[in-house]
């Protein structure tokens, strides 16, 4: 089959990868005019290593990635107030890697190995599916016909818009902004070592990087939209949230004018009753977007694409029922996630003075044993069983 797989970030190179594997023709199109930069930096373990592991991605991740030491909670005079090491936190000392989401995403794309044809600077503007193929228009004027058309193209995707209608639908606001963005040459620096500090309404965290590259993220309480494709007012709007705040924030704000990169966005979730129609799916962020509070979209995202190629190509080519299986084996998982995540938003952006509270005495207790199982819940735990690779029935 000729699948067209809209959005290069990662649950679409990793759909193209095994879609590849089990004999089908996967095209990638992405609106961005190269491989996005930027973005926040990930924790990825669990399931989605799994999948990252079959594609013999490990040691490329682990190249790229980087292992914090330590988690450290601060007050605004920058005293110490909890510590605690991330890999007790995750139970694993081995089988995860903090890795920024553009160098995760670049990692997957690189293991294509130019075989998937892709498209730059293009995405779908109309999509006709007669039940025999899809038809596709793209911005740029140009037309296909393809047999399967997947969505991967995020939390404001274009197919879901196109195909299961606009995104006010599905798209649940959880009153969070975030922002992520790197600079170079700021101090202090504490070498791989996560500094958070956090206020009512807001959470700083310092990441020192090498190469004397800082990464900062920021979760703030925000209600209304964002600005679209204008940092300067984006920026503006981070400026405004967080004047005369204390810690560090004074000095990540003036440093963020001189950022290498820099990510803003809107921490959503994305909740569907189905995640295909037709000849048309949806996987990762544009399915089930579980937002950052859950902490593994991107694993959640490889996870998805893995289980419907792996579907493909147990059906040989039957795609309504492949489509049905996918849906069936993740909704209850990916939905569980979500759920659990939800009440995490005390972590990023305490609401009030209490929750701060709350925050504080967890983090002073998540080194702990057994704690941070009680603290983040479902959200540290993958009870989802990947399937065997198979095609037309017969194990590969």
């Amino acid at each position: 089959m000729k699948v067209l797989v809209v959005g290069a970030g990662i649950a679409g190179p990793t759909l193209a990868f095994w879609l590849l594997r089990a004999g089908h023709e996967p095209v990638l199109v992405e609106q961005a005019p190269a491989p996005r930069r930027g973005g926040h930096l990930v924790d990825f373990w669990g399931a989605g290593f799994n999948v990252a592991e079959r594609m013999g991605l490990v040691p490329e991740l682990r190249r790229r990635g980087h292992r914090f030491t330590e988690a450290r909670g601060v007050t605004s005079s920058g005293r110490t107030f909890a510590s605690f090491e991330p890999s007790a936190v995750m139970r694993t000392d081995d089988r995860y890697v903090s890795i920024a989401r553009s160098d995760l995403a670049a990692a997957i794309y690189e293991a294509l190995d130019g075989r998937v044809e892709t498209v730059f600077g293009d995405t779908v503007s109309a999509l006709d599916d007669d039940g025999d193929r899809v038809h596709v228009t793209f911005a740029s004027g140009h037309t296909r016909e393809v047999d399967l058309v997947i969505g991967a193209d995020g939390l404001h995707s274009r197919v879901r818009r196109l195909a299961f209608g606009p995104q006010e639908r599905y798209e649940d606001r959880l009153g969070i902004v975030v922002s992520a963005f790197d600079v170079v040459g700021y101090g202090p620096r504490d070498e791989l070592v996560a500094v958070m500090y956090a206020e009512v309404g807001f959470q700083l965290v310092r990441l020192s990087l090498p190469d004397n590259v800082t990464m900062f993220l920021i979760t703030m309480r925000h209600a209304g939209d964002l600005p679209e494709r204008d940092v300067d007012a984006q920026q503006h709007l981070l400026r405004a949230g967080l004047a005369g705040r204390g810690g560090e924030t004074a000095g990540a704000l003036e440093a963020m004018s001189a950022a290498s990169s820099f990510y803003v966005d809107r921490v959503s979730q994305v909740r569907m009753p189905t995640w295909t129609r037709g000849r048309v799916g949806l996987v990762g962020d544009a399915a089930a977007c579980p937002s950052l509070l859950a902490g593994q979209g991107s694993a959640l995202a490889m996870i998805e694409a893995y289980v419907l190629a792996a579907e493909l190509a147990r059906s040989g080519g039957d795609h309504v029922a492949a489509f049905e299986r996918y849906g069936a084996r993740l909704a209850p998982f990916v939905r569980a996630k979500q759920d659990a995540a939800r009440g995490l938003g005390l972590a990023f952006a305490p609401r009030n003075r209490v929750q701060l509270l709350i925050r504080n005495a967890a983090m002073t207790m998540m080194g702990l044993p057994g704690v941070a199982d009680r603290v983040m819940g479902r959200s540290f735990h993958d009870t989802v069983e990947l399937p065997a690779w198979t095609t037309s029935g017969s194990s590969i």
